[in-house]
């Protein structure tokens, strides 16, 4: 089964590539290693504000699958086919959280979770999982990524 057809099995589906919002590329490709930029969840009162008081830790764990849908998105832009990553390398994300919440990692987990559904042991990554005291436009979490690729 292709990765895109798992994540269809998987109740997903594969957006386009969201365009860069600012004065940065999607990604920078050294070697076999894809760099991918921070990614964002789209900006609706749902998936903004702080967790946990604007928006609940279930929903900024939803938050963190739309974003890794649309970073792997990013990386079938890049390569041409999400059969061609090798591995998930690292992970970080980023909580909009208050100064007294440290449930940071179960957010990122709905990130991480998501990534060894879809790729099994390829999704396996290391990870930071941190708080911020906000984040652009107010978003509840943003992720980036180091993917390896096939040539």
């Amino acid at each position: 089964m292709s990765i895109e057809s798992k994540i269809n099995a998987l109740g997903y589906t594969l957006p386009e590539a969201p365009a860069p919002a600012g004065s940065y590329v999607n990604y920078t490709r050294s070697g076999n290693l894809l760099f991918l930029a921070g990614g964002i969840p789209p900006v609706t009162d749902e998936y903004t504000g702080k967790v946990p008081t604007d928006t609940s830790v279930e929903t900024a764990q939803e938050a963190a699958r739309v974003i890794t849908l649309n970073r792997l998105a990013v990386v079938k832009d890049a390569v041409g086919c999400l059969d061609k990553v090798k591995q998930i390398v690292t992970v970080n994300g980023f909580v909009n959280s208050e100064p007294d919440f440290y449930g940071h990692p179960s957010v990122i987990n709905g990130c991480s979770d998501l990534l060894v559904e879809i790729f099994g042991d390829k999704g396996i990554h290391s990870r930071t999982a941190m708080g911020a005291a906000a984040l652009p436009l107010n978003v509840s979490v943003e992720i980036n990524m180091v993917v390896e690729v096939t040539e």
